[in-house]
């Protein structure tokens, strides 16, 4: 893959992710940097930057998919995109290589300065069938195969008469019971209900919804009350909420669950929904790389987002977001560092885009301070929770909590208004209850129709004598006419 003529001799900043830091960086960079006579390059794999707070809505039938992502190229003008990943970096001779989306031979960039915000991947567990069964809900295309997934099983459910067949397709199992979890199964629930409500031959009753959890309480990020709380209320909805479980097997779609901490069996089941939301953890680009890496994954960085080795900060490389361990002088998490979430990575990346610029004149950095504002959550129409401040909300007023939020946090004023209106249209409208069919394979009913249909078989002629017999037949017949 060739690089523009007119880019490749420029000092290059080398961005590596789109995503929330990605994104912003660039964004905040691109025409300082270009003025001074050096480009920006943003490396991604993806087109557009996906915020993912919207994803279960996405999932739910609230939010378009489209207005969930925001465009690289149509909001970095001025910075250079490839669409690849970055699979190595040898910052001592400052050079990372680049391996195409479209499957290219890779090449080498070589930059002056370098970005890493990777962002974060969904983290597993080795458990057997959980590829084969499993789905996860990490980025759109996820978000969009889940509602089509739910909305196509309970339709084949309506048509099925085995009830097992029709059991296994009418449960839907969510694991992790984090944010992520408990958004996702209350936005599916909620459509699902709407959906049966409009299907005759689906009772409500047949919908299963069950959330497993490995800890004794959800949402770690609000109060004890609040869990407990939300718990109740999506007990009171239907939806069995299991603590202290974990799932053991899912070959074949058989789950298998099982209590902790002593292991023994507490339910199995079949369901042809599993989903996986048990957290994340940092790219594992990073490990191809010659930065400092600490215990969980992350690069390391000091305040001011620089990264910091075991001598001190290693020059011009910078770190942010969810595959960077960023201090946090307010608190954080156990080990000091920052929260991985938007609230945070937004912050970090106008902050490193600020230092970074500083670095070039040697003026003096800031670090990056930020008191954790709270959390809100959203659970389908009107229900929610929020710790803001230390102010604790629960039922519609966290919903709107969680909706002006989120609102204002989209990044791009034409993606704020297009996912505004998707929520006054469903107020009005009701979720959008459209099933896509055939994604993966949208050219099967036009090679159908364009390929040659082949020709029947033509009749073997009749014996001789049948013939004979046929044209007497024929005679007398005329001769009857006649």
């Amino acid at each position: 893959m060739a690089i523009t003529p007119t880019f490749s001799a420029r000092p290059r900043v080398l961005v590596v992710g789109g995503g929330y830091v990605g994104l912003y960086t660039a964004f905040n960079l691109q025409k300082k940097i270009a003025k001074s006579g050096g480009i920006v390059t943003l490396v991604d794999p993806l087109p557009y930057m996906t915020y993912q707070p919207f994803l279960p809505e996405v999932a739910g039938g609230n939010i378009e998919a489209r207005h969930a992502v925001v465009s690289h190229r149509k909001h970095l003008k001025q910075t250079e995109l490839i669409q690849g990943s970055v699979t190595a970096i040898d910052h001592e001779n400052r050079k990372a290589v680049v391996a195409p989306a479209d499957g290219g031979e890779p090449f080498e960039l070589t930059y002056h300065d370098v970005v890493v915000a990777a962002g974060a991947i969904t983290r597993t567990f080795p458990i057997k069938g959980l590829a084969e069964s499993g789905i996860g809900l990490k980025t759109i295309e996820e978000a969009v195969a889940l509602r089509n997934q739910v909305l196509s099983l309970i339709e084949q459910a309506s048509t099925e008469t085995d009830p097992a067949v029709r059991k296994r397709a009418l449960t839907f199992v969510v694991v992790g019971g984090g944010f992520a979890g408990i958004e996702t199964i209350a936005e599916l629930e909620d459509m699902a209900r709407a959906a049966v409500k409009l299907n005759n031959r689906v009772e409500q009753s047949e919908l299963r919804f069950v959330l497993v959890e490995a800890m004794g309480r959800i949402m770690p990020e609000v109060t004890e009350k609040q869990a407990v709380w939300v718990v109740e209320h999506l007990r009171s909805r239907g939806v069995e909420v299991l603590l202290n479980t974990s799932l053991d097997n899912a070959e074949e779609s058989n789950l298998k669950l099982i209590n902790l901490p002593d292991k023994s069996v507490a339910q199995e089941f079949d369901a042809d929904t599993l989903i996986w939301t048990a957290g994340v953890m940092a790219n594992p680009m990073v490990r191809s790389t010659d930065f400092p890496i600490e215990p969980r994954g992350r690069v390391s960085v000091n305040v001011n987002l620089q990264v910091n080795g075991e001598f001190g900060v290693i020059p011009n490389a910078w770190a942010a977001g969810d595959v960077a361990a960023v201090p946090d002088v307010t608190g954080g998490l156990p080990d000091g560092t920052c929260v991985p979430n938007a609230q945070h990575a937004l912050r970090q990346a106008k902050r490193l885009a600020k230092n970074l610029w500083a670095s070039r004149f040697n003026k003096p950095l800031k670090g990056y301070k930020h008191k954790n504002l709270g959390a809100v959550a959203g659970f389908g129409e009107w229900q929610g929770v929020a710790k803001i401040m230390g102010i604790q909300l629960k039922g519609p007023l966290a919903w709107l909590a969680h909706r002006g939020y989120h609102g204002l946090a989209m990044p791009t004023v034409e993606r704020k208004f297009r996912v505004i209106m998707d929520w006054f249209v469903t107020m009005l409208a009701g979720r959008d209850l459209a099933q896509l069919e055939n994604l993966q394979a949208p050219r099967t009913t036009f090679v159908a129709a364009a390929t040659p249909k082949s020709k029947p078989a033509a009749a073997a002629p009749a014996p001789a004598a049948e013939a004979k017999t046929e044209e007497k037949n024929g005679a007398k017949e005329d001769a009857a006419a006649k």
